[in-house]
């Protein structure tokens, strides 16, 4: 009886091939890690005045959706400080399971924070909260207000959610690119970047 030959035997699969929209994800990720970081910090303060200058109408109590930046993405930071002292109230989104919809906690700039999934700053008491208006972080959107993310669904999965909430998108403009959107895309409300809300 001969034995099988284990090379032969071994079974291979080939890598799998990225799709259309990975591709354009490596390439706005690339993108925006090329950004000198004195051009980046210039277009984060626009984009802060921005949306300061949008959120004027938000009465004390107001509650607003905002994001903890990861991977380049602008830092509001200062912005948020500034809003939480016209007494804006702000809530950060938190992964509470991978196919689930996003949930929002209560949060106060300075507060202490714990690593939430995928290592992103989440407050560490959690109040959840239902904020009526989002800042959506985008790594790359199209002329149609789409939004493209980093392919876990969160955000998508939260917006199809009824009622969907008003959302602002926060992107480089240097990002915008046109590409075909897929069934489960759904249109931001404005698209804000350096140089302006589209």
């Amino acid at each position: 009886m001969t034995t099988p030959d284990k090379a032969a035997s071994r079974v291979t699969s080939a890598p799998a091939t990225p799709s259309p929209r990975d591709v354009l994800r490596q390439q706005l990720l690339a993108r925006r890690a090329a950004l000198e970081p004195e051009v980046k910090e210039c277009w984060d303060e626009s984009i802060r005045q921005h949306l300061l200058q949008r959120c004027t109408a938000l009465q004390p109590g107001s509650l607003l959706g905002v994001y903890w930046p990861m991977r380049g993405e602008p830092d509001l930071g200062p912005a948020y400080a500034a809003l939480a002292l016209r007494g804006v109230q702000l809530a950060l989104p938190v992964v509470v399971a991978r196919a689930a919809p996003l949930r929002f906690a209560h949060w106060i700039p300075g507060a202490p924070l714990a690593l939430g999934a995928f290592d992103v700053p989440v407050p560490r008491e959690l109040t959840w909260a239902e904020p009526p208006t989002l800042l959506v972080p985008c790594l790359g959107f199209n002329s149609a207000r789409m939004r493209l993310g980093y392919g876990g669904g969160f955000y998508d999965r939260t917006l199809a959610r009824a009622p969907c909430p008003a959302t602002i998108g926060i992107a480089y403009g240097c990002l915008q690119v046109e590409f075909e959107a897929a069934p489960h895309d759904i249109a931001l409300d404005c698209i804000l970047t350096e140089d302006a809300c589209g």
